[in-house]
């Protein structure tokens, strides 16, 4: 039997990438060898600022699948969504979320406003030139709207807000930034694979804060994602709390990441990131409809306290194609 042929596409990183860009790479080699060992030949594409003359030359190399790693083009996060577009397009079956998906979830003030009509707790999101709607005395942390892996966030991203106009506000744009009410309490990563009767959720992992002081904002910045040396980074373990975690607790975060799957359609892989405040209540802060596969990364240490084999995530993956 010939060998299905799978090209995976990756964001290429460019000259002077920082981590967050070059972390793509891994998961290249990464998911190149597991394929391999599926008995599938694979080759590389990286997508680059000429993204839609690299996706059109897929319709003469003709593979059976792409493995789409895409996470931004030219490091802008707002425009990932084109690959799968264009693959659309083109009538190539692809792995990972399909295109409405991408769109949305990338975008947290779509993601916002879909989570409050299906119901679902999400901290209330506000754009920067609706800083007279915040409340003095309160917290909130800015973000900006298109990027993941943390980037753009850094401790001094949560502000206690005073009723005077914040500076730092008058200079971010609506169609890049917006705020979100700061939850101060424990955050937890869902990771969801799907498996021949739908979904699976994996056991659910909880981001330590162990050392912060009280006037450090307990979150998971840009440093505390990738500077391997800063007390941010040693100091934020992923623990998978099993039987420890309450079962109340449990019961909601893994039916919300189920609930985030079915809305959002998502397919493939995801992983859902929530926060807990004082009474338990679990708010949806995020949802990564194409999360970091790498070999240390949360997803993939979800799966092995699943104990799940890396080629049979992949093998799911793929079973779960957009076939267009």
């Amino acid at each position: 039997m010939e060998k299905r042929r799978c090209c995976i596409l990756f964001n290429q990183p460019g000259d002077g990438a920082l981590a967050d860009e070059l972390d793509v790479v891994e998961q290249v080699e990464f998911v190149e060898q597991h394929l391999n060992e599926l008995g599938i030949y694979v080759c590389r594409k990286g997508i680059t600022s000429s993204f839609m003359k690299e996706v059109e030359e897929l319709k003469n190399e003709k593979p059976d699948f792409v493995f789409n790693l895409v996470e931004s083009i030219d490091n802008k996060g707002e425009l990932n969504y084109f690959v799968p577009a264009l693959l659309n397009l083109y009538r190539i079956p692809y792995s990972g979320n399909p295109l409405e998906a991408i769109f949305t979830t990338t975008s947290k003030i779509l993601t916002y406003k879909i989570l409050v009509a299906s119901g679902i707790d999400n901290p209330r999101s506000y754009l920067p030139s609706q800083q007279h709607l915040l409340i003095p005395g309160k917290k909130y942390i800015v973000k900006p709207i298109w990027e993941d892996g943390s980037l753009g966030i850094t401790g001094d991203s949560v502000f206690n807000y005073t009723g005077a106009l914040y500076d730092r506000l008058k200079a971010l744009d609506d169609t890049h930034w917006f705020i979100q009410d700061y939850i101060d309490g424990r955050e937890f990563n869902i990771s969801v694979l799907a498996g021949e009767n739908g979904p699976q959720i994996m056991p659910p992992a909880e981001i330590l804060f162990n050392n912060f002081t009280d006037d450090m904002p307990k979150i998971v910045d840009f440093k505390a994602k990738w500077e391997m040396e800063a007390f941010e980074y040693v100091n934020t373990p992923r623990d998978f709390p099993g039987d420890a975690l309450d079962p109340a607790l449990k019961e909601k975060l893994l039916s919300i990441a189920l609930k985030c799957w079915d809305i959002f359609g998502l397919k493939g892989y995801a992983r859902v990131d929530l926060r807990t405040d004082e009474d338990n209540t679990p708010y949806v802060i995020e949802i990564n409809a194409n999360p970091c596969i790498a070999p240390e990364s949360g997803f993939v240490a979800a799966t092995k306290q699943a104990e799940l084999e890396f080629k049979e995530v992949l093998a799911r993956i793929i079973a779960d194609l957009n076939n267009t």
